[in-house]
């Protein structure tokens, strides 16, 4: 039987932690494209799930989902301040309120 890897959740949480850290300021990212490049390309929910719980230093606010939809925004106790942050920063939304990402597209390395 194989044993579980009690710090498989932290060591992803933390290549999560440290591809968010490296988004420039006014740039986004998505879900995917994180949890691509930490190894799991099927993980995005689980990116949005340690973006949840994670510290101030970590620029949660600039990653996205692949619309461009804030759909993280309900994690910053204001609903408009994932918006407002991004808005400081440059980043410009469409008319569906979603970030041009077009424009402002950070992929990982």
């Amino acid at each position: 039987m194989k044993k579980k890897n009690p710090n498989k959740n932290t060591d992803f949480f933390n290549k999560v932690y440290a591809v968010a850290k490296q988004i420039p300021y006014g740039k986004v990212t998505t879900y995917g494209h994180i949890a691509e490049v930490c190894g799991i390309k099927s993980s995005a929910r689980t990116v949005g799930w340690a973006l949840n719980g994670c510290g101030r230093d970590i620029p949660a606010h600039r990653v996205v989902n692949r619309y461009g939809a804030l759909t993280g925004k309900h994690h910053f106790g204001d609903p408009n301040l994932m918006e407002d942050l991004l808005k400081e920063e440059g980043v410009k939304f469409d008319e569906k309120g979603c970030v041009q990402l077009e424009k402002y597209l950070w992929v990982p390395k």
